[in-house]
């Protein structure tokens, strides 16, 4: 399998990822939260978070398992990736998409604190290179903690939210766009759906069984995923990890890009933002924390070991980038068109520094 063939793995991977992900994985965990009479606060925060962080969780727990764990750092990279990409694209795209952002202010301020704590955690498992059982279990603990906040504190109503914003999708130039927007891919998706239907049936009605499929459907495609990165990574001569930071963080974080982009386009800014940071929390906490527990669990190791020397940078970005946000967010509760340019300029640069950090691109050996 040579670099072009397992980039196109890769890229294949990813969009049936994002089909299994979108119409079957979340379709089943709604239902689910429907059937246990949850609350929008606790679905979300849960299950929800589970389906659209699925890939990044399957990816890590496959990436931890594999190679006798020296693929690890492909599923950290992966979630680290992933959250610099959900604060920056998903966030920039959307303003872009919307126009305008608006945000409620006590949600903003709510998730900006729990992520920069996750963050906080991330940084201090990373310190020694070495995850102990009782640092996996906090990292669930917090999480659990989280949702119980969700579940039990109510916000206080903020009108800024309740602000007209201008639905993009209504406009002429969107509908034009939408109807000759059936293309190639969109037929192909359409085909691949009718076919795994075949399998699981409605999604909506056999909710369990598709459940049970999807996760099945994302762990294989993980594994093929974690597999091609490393036959890429070695191929043009750069770390795995580096390219589980920029190539894979984007493409698993595709089905929280649509969904914000929906949202947006629907008026509902704080939802798409909300989407973004708590997609993150979820990341780092059981995406990280959960894998960790069962590695050190079922192996019966004392430790797990993370060469995180390559993610300090990443981490501190981390930092920066949710500071900007905030900061953008803060000033008066919404994010413009402009500002969301400045987010995805960031971006740029986040996988420009990445890459050049890290040696760059070098030929592999003959």
């Amino acid at each position: 399998m040579d670099i072009i063939g397992s980039l196109a793995i890769i890229v294949g991977a990813v969009y049936l990822l994002g089909i299994i992900t979108d119409s079957f994985f979340i379709v089943s965990l709604d239902q689910i939260s429907r059937r246990l009479d949850l609350s929008d606060e606790v679905a979300g925060a849960s299950l929800m978070a589970v389906g659209s962080s699925a890939p990044e969780l399957a990816i890590a727990l496959i990436a931890l398992f594999t190679g006798g764990g020296s693929h690890s750092d492909v599923g950290i990279g992966t979630i680290v990736g992933s959250a610099v990409f959900n604060i920056l694209v998903i966030t920039g795209v959307s303003a872009l998409v919307a126009g305008e952002l608006k945000i409620h202010r006590f949600a903003v301020r709510r998730d900006t604190i729990f992520y920069l704590v996750s963050i906080g955690y991330l940084a201090w498992v990373f310190l020694d290179q070495e995850v102990v059982l009782i640092e996996a279990i906090i990292g669930l603990v917090a999480y659990a903690g989280y949702v119980a906040f969700l579940a039990f504190y109510k916000p206080p109503e903020d009108p800024n939210i309740h602000a007209p914003v201008k639905k993009v999708a209504e406009s002429p130039e969107y509908k034009e766009k939408t109807e000759s927007g059936e293309n190639l891919f969109r037929r192909v998706e359409h085909v691949i759906v009718r076919l795994i239907r075949m399998i699981t049936g409605a999604p909506s009605e056999r909710y369990v069984w598709t459940f049970f499929v999807a996760i099945v459907f994302i762990i294989i495609l993980s594994y093929i995923l974690v597999e091609a990165t490393i036959v890429f990574a070695a191929g043009v001569g750069i770390p795995p990890v580096l390219v589980a930071l920029t190539l894979l963080a984007a493409g698993t974080s595709a089905p929280d890009l649509i969904a914000s982009i929906e949202v947006a386009r629907e008026g509902r800014g704080g939802m798409a933002v909300a989407n973004a940071i708590g997609s993150d929390i979820f990341d780092v906490f059981i995406g990280l924390g959960f894998p960790w527990f069962l590695a050190i669990v079922l192996l019966g190791e004392s430790s797990i070991h993370v060469a995180a020397d390559d993610l300090w940078i990443s981490i501190a970005m981390l930092v920066g980038t949710t500071l900007v946000l905030w900061f953008f967010l803060e000033r008066k509760m919404n994010l413009s068109r402009n500002e969301g340019i400045v987010l995805l300029i960031l971006y740029v640069g986040f996988v420009i520094f990445t890459i050049v950090s890290g040696g760059g691109i070098t030929p592999p050996p003959a």
